[in-house]
């Protein structure tokens, strides 16, 4: 059965993971220009890759002997990108029931907080290779559907894998909407915030009460208790909590949430956000959001494309994720095309780079591994042609964890080869 055989081998989920044996070798990128993200770009710069993880970054850096070269002249060089919001491995082919696994079925009230998507996880997935080419090195893949989705992870897109080896660290955040009362099984945007404070409320009362619910000495609690546990972390502090609000009232009631009960909120889409980017910098909450579409709704009235720009200039810690077409699993490579677009719409060249790579690092707890080029970081690099937030730019070299992924092997390039070779006159099936 092809879910339980992606189960083999997963460890227990609870905490992060850095899986897979590192390469015995040294890798010199030489003559690049080189954008470390944690610090100022460097013409003619050297990146030292020794065993899996960055040895050394800088301008004058001796070459060890015997290194592979690789010569970066006239070309970019970055950490590997984030992508803070996919379903990668999770949907294959979204009108197939068999090929989802993002979304959980619970006891029917909407909480699912237990539930951990990456388990039913397909690291041989087709939709893989694409981002991996643009230069993704690494995503976080998100459930979706109730008012508690579930939780949420960070994978390295290594090619050949498992699903263990690709964890990077699980669980990163809780996953949670205000903005869909009929997914939360409620009937209004009241009765949601109703249920989502009574969830809260029951979490603490469980957390305190534990012997006496085992008991039955206890009133009846909202939800089972595998997703009461799961909560519990959240109501702690210990794991933010991403709510999925666009809408400016939405987002000030996850605002005020977070506030009352002390939570460490993310808030995701956030298309009205610019509307209380000063609250938001204040509360110190991250922010989801792209730059591409701009196409208002009745929850986003006031979607505009320089939202991130505006939230950024704030003092908000802005992390680029797709919009418009497909973005949590075909177009996953498109976000650079996010952080072009919102580089036109104002937002710093610089700071849209931080956004899709040292920014979601933070915001997740692992930027003391991935998300910047500095030594003891693990090695995830890309060498592009040029300036990869444009349209002609491709990825030449992509490393993760010091490992050279095969580029070129997409669906999308073998498609591309097999049309290629076709003679002119050609009328038949290939």
């Amino acid at each position: 059965m092809r879910r339980l055989t992606r189960i083999l081998g997963i460890a227990a989920a609870a905490a992060p993971v850095f899986a897979s044996a590192l390469p015995a070798q040294t890798i010199a990128i030489t003559g690049g220009r080189v954008f470390p993200v944690s610090g100022a770009p460097i013409e003619d710069g050297t990146v030292i890759i020794q065993d899996g993880r960055i040895a050394a970054v800088g301008a004058n850096v001796p070459v060890p002997a015997g290194a592979q070269r690789i010569d970066a002249s006239g070309k970019w060089v970055t950490p590997g990108l984030i992508n803070p919001a996919t379903q990668l491995g999770l949907i294959e082919v979204g009108q197939v029931g068999e090929t989802r696994d993002a979304s959980a079925r619970g006891r029917g009230d909407a909480i699912n907080a237990s539930f951990t998507p990456w388990l039913g996880l397909n690291p041989a997935s087709v939709l893989l290779a694409p981002a991996r080419e643009m230069g993704v090195t690494s995503v976080v893949v998100l459930p979706s559907g109730g008012l508690i989705s579930g939780q949420a992870a960070l994978i390295d897109l290594l090619s050949d894998t498992s699903v263990s080896a690709m964890l990077r660290r699980a669980p990163i955040a809780m996953v949670a909407q205000t903005s869909n009362p009929g997914a939360a099984q409620t009937s209004a945007q009241g009765e949601l915030l109703i249920k989502l404070r009574e969830l809260l409320d029951d979490t603490r009362a469980y957390a305190q009460r534990r012997a006496d619910y085992e008991r039955g000495a206890t009133r009846d609690l909202i939800a089972r208790r595998i997703d009461l546990e799961a909560m519990i972390p959240v109501v702690r502090g210990a794991l933010p909590i991403i709510v999925n609000a666009d809408s400016r009232v939405d987002i000030e009631s996850a605002l005020d949430l977070a506030r009352e009960y002390e939570l460490r909120l993310i808030i995701g889409g956030g298309t009205d956000a610019w509307q209380v980017a000063d609250r938001l910098a204040t509360a110190r909450v991250p922010v989801m959001t792209g730059a591409i579409n701009n196409i208002p709704g009745f929850s986003s009235l006031g979607i505009r494309q320089d939202n991130a720009a505006l939230l950024r200039r704030a003092g908000v810690d802005v992390l680029l994720v797709g919009t418009g077409s497909d973005p949590l699993t075909f177009n996953v490579r498109n976000i650079t095309q996010e952080a072009g677009n919102a580089v036109s719409y104002g937002m710093e060249w610089n700071e849209a780079l931080r956004a899709i790579t040292l920014a979601p690092a933070e915001v997740f707890g692992v930027a003391d591994r991935v998300g910047s080029l500095q030594p003891g970081r693990d090695a995830n690099v890309v060498v592009w042609s040029g300036d990869p937030f444009e349209f002609a730019t491709r990825a030449e070299q992509v490393f993760i964890r010091g490992v050279a992924q095969p580029l070129g092997e997409s669906r999308q390039d073998q498609l591309t080869e097999r049309y290629r070779r076709l003679p002119p006159d050609y009328r038949g099936t290939p």
